[in-house]
């Protein structure tokens, strides 16, 4: 069965859609979503079956991932990572927007998502539709780029048209919510207090670190 395809406005999301989102992650899906970087694929973090599914996806062992989990607001990130008062303030600065922050796992971050790093990459997004579904939701999205590897040149597909024929099969829902990005995230390594510093350059504006 083909994944359901849904339109929502960015500007304007409407709840009934948001509900219907939120309604197939409740119940184990795997969908495509819009962030203010690129398109990504998730799951309801605290659902192991899709987080299982989701590495199956990806085609990696669930204590190999290297997934982000994306959180509506800074309130909820203490309960899953361990963040320095340098870090926080970096933060809150930043946040929301185009950056991911690589921090110490808490124990309360679901044992699925667990991996031999005892790390954790955060994302609050600067996008109304994510952050409405996290909200309803109650809980993050655990999350991941949907991108190409073609000879060694990584590419990030933007057109629904594309998305949709390259996952059609293995999705629940893609969300079209039009035009994202091409450029991913900023990730910025602070799991060291006193040498906090940016791994990958990327939308988020390195002269802000």
């Amino acid at each position: 069965m083909a994944a359901e395809l849904v339109e929502v406005f960015p500007d304007n999301p409407d709840d009934r859609v948001i509900d219907k989102i939120v309604n197939c992650l409740k119940n184990g899906g795997v969908i495509i979503y819009p962030t203010d970087t690129v398109y990504s694929m998730g799951c309801d973090s605290s659902n192991v079956k899709a987080v299982e599914r989701l590495c199956k996806l990806k085609n990696i062992k669930p204590s190999q991932n290297k997934f982000s989990i994306v959180c509506s607001d800074l309130r909820d990130i203490s309960t899953y990572a361990k963040v320095s008062n340098e870090a926080f303030r970096l933060m809150k600065s930043l946040l929301p927007g185009p950056f991911t922050f690589i921090m110490p796992s808490t124990g309360d971050l679901p044992k699925i998502l667990q991996t031999n790093r005892k790390t954790i990459g955060i994302r609050v997004p600067d996008h109304k539709v994510p952050n409405l579904i996290i909200q309803k939701l109650g809980h993050p999205i655990i999350t991941t780029s949907v991108k190409d590897d073609i000879d060694d040149i990584v590419e990030y597909p933007n057109e629904i048209e594309l998305l949709f024929d390259q996952n059609q099969h293995k999705v629940d829902m893609i969300v079209d919510a039009g035009w994202c990005g091409v450029i991913p995230s900023t990730v910025v390594d602070a799991t060291e207090s006193s040498n906090i510093h940016v791994l990958r350059e990327g939308l988020g504006d390195v002269g802000d670190i």
